[in-house]
C-alpha cells in the first residue's frame, strides 16, 4: 500500500507546487496521476525504470539539472533548497526516493520542460497524454486511468 492520495496532495504535491509558484488544480491532478501510475503512490519506490514516487531515472535527473536548472540559478537554488544538505551531495539520485518534495519538484520540472499546456484537472485522458509524453511514451492511457481509479478514486482537487 502506498501513500493516501489526499495526504500526498495535501502534504507534498500542493505545498511543493506553491513553493515553486506553479500551483494549479491541473498540476496537482497530473502529479497525483503520475505518482499513481508510476509507483502506485509509493507502493514500490525503486526499480530498473527509476527512483521514487515518479520513477525518475538517473539520466533524466542529471539532464534536467545540466540542461535546465543550471541555466536558471534562482530556480536551481530553490529546488536545491528542497534537498537534504549533505545527502544530496553524496547521492543526489537517492533524493528522488527518500525526499518526496524534492522528487515532486523534479517531476513537475520535467513536465514544465515539455511546455505542454495542461488540460483541466478532471480531464483524465488529457492528463494521461501528458504522462505518456513526459514519463512513459510506451504507456497506454488505460494504464493511467486504471491507476487513477485504483489509487486515487474520487479525490477532489479543490482546496
Amino acid at each position: 500500500m502506498g501513500i493516501a492520495a489526499s495526504e500526498l496532495c495535501q502534504h507534498v504535491i500542493r505545498p511543493t507546487l506553491l513553493y515553486l509558484g506553479c500551483h494549479s488544480p491541473s498540476a496537482e491532478a497530473l502529479l497525483l496521476g503520475i505518482a499513481a501510475t508510476q509507483s502506485g503512490l509509493g507502493s514500490a519506490l525503486d526499480d530498473a525504470k527509476g527512483h521514487g514516487l515518479y520513477r525518475i531515472d538517473e539520466v533524466r535527473h542529471r539532464l534536467l539539472w545540466d540542461n535546465h536548472l543550471a541555466r536558471d540559478p534562482d530556480l536551481a537554488s530553490k529546488v536545491r533548497g528542497l534537498a537534504s544538505q549533505h545527502a544530496f551531495l553524496a547521492a543526489p539520485h537517492l533524493e528522488l526516493t527518500v525526499n518526496l518534495r524534492y522528487a515532486t519538484a523534479i517531476a513537475w520540472l520535467l513536465v514544465q520542460v515539455e511546455e505542454t499546456p495542461l488540460p483541466a484537472a478532471d480531464d483524465l485522458p488529457g492528463l494521461a497524454q501528458i504522462w505518456r509524453q513526459v514519463f512513459r511514451p510506451d504507456g497506454q492511457v488505460r494504464e493511467f486511468l486504471h491507476a487513477w481509479r485504483h489509487c486515487v478514486g474520487r479525490l477532489s482537487h479543490a482546496a
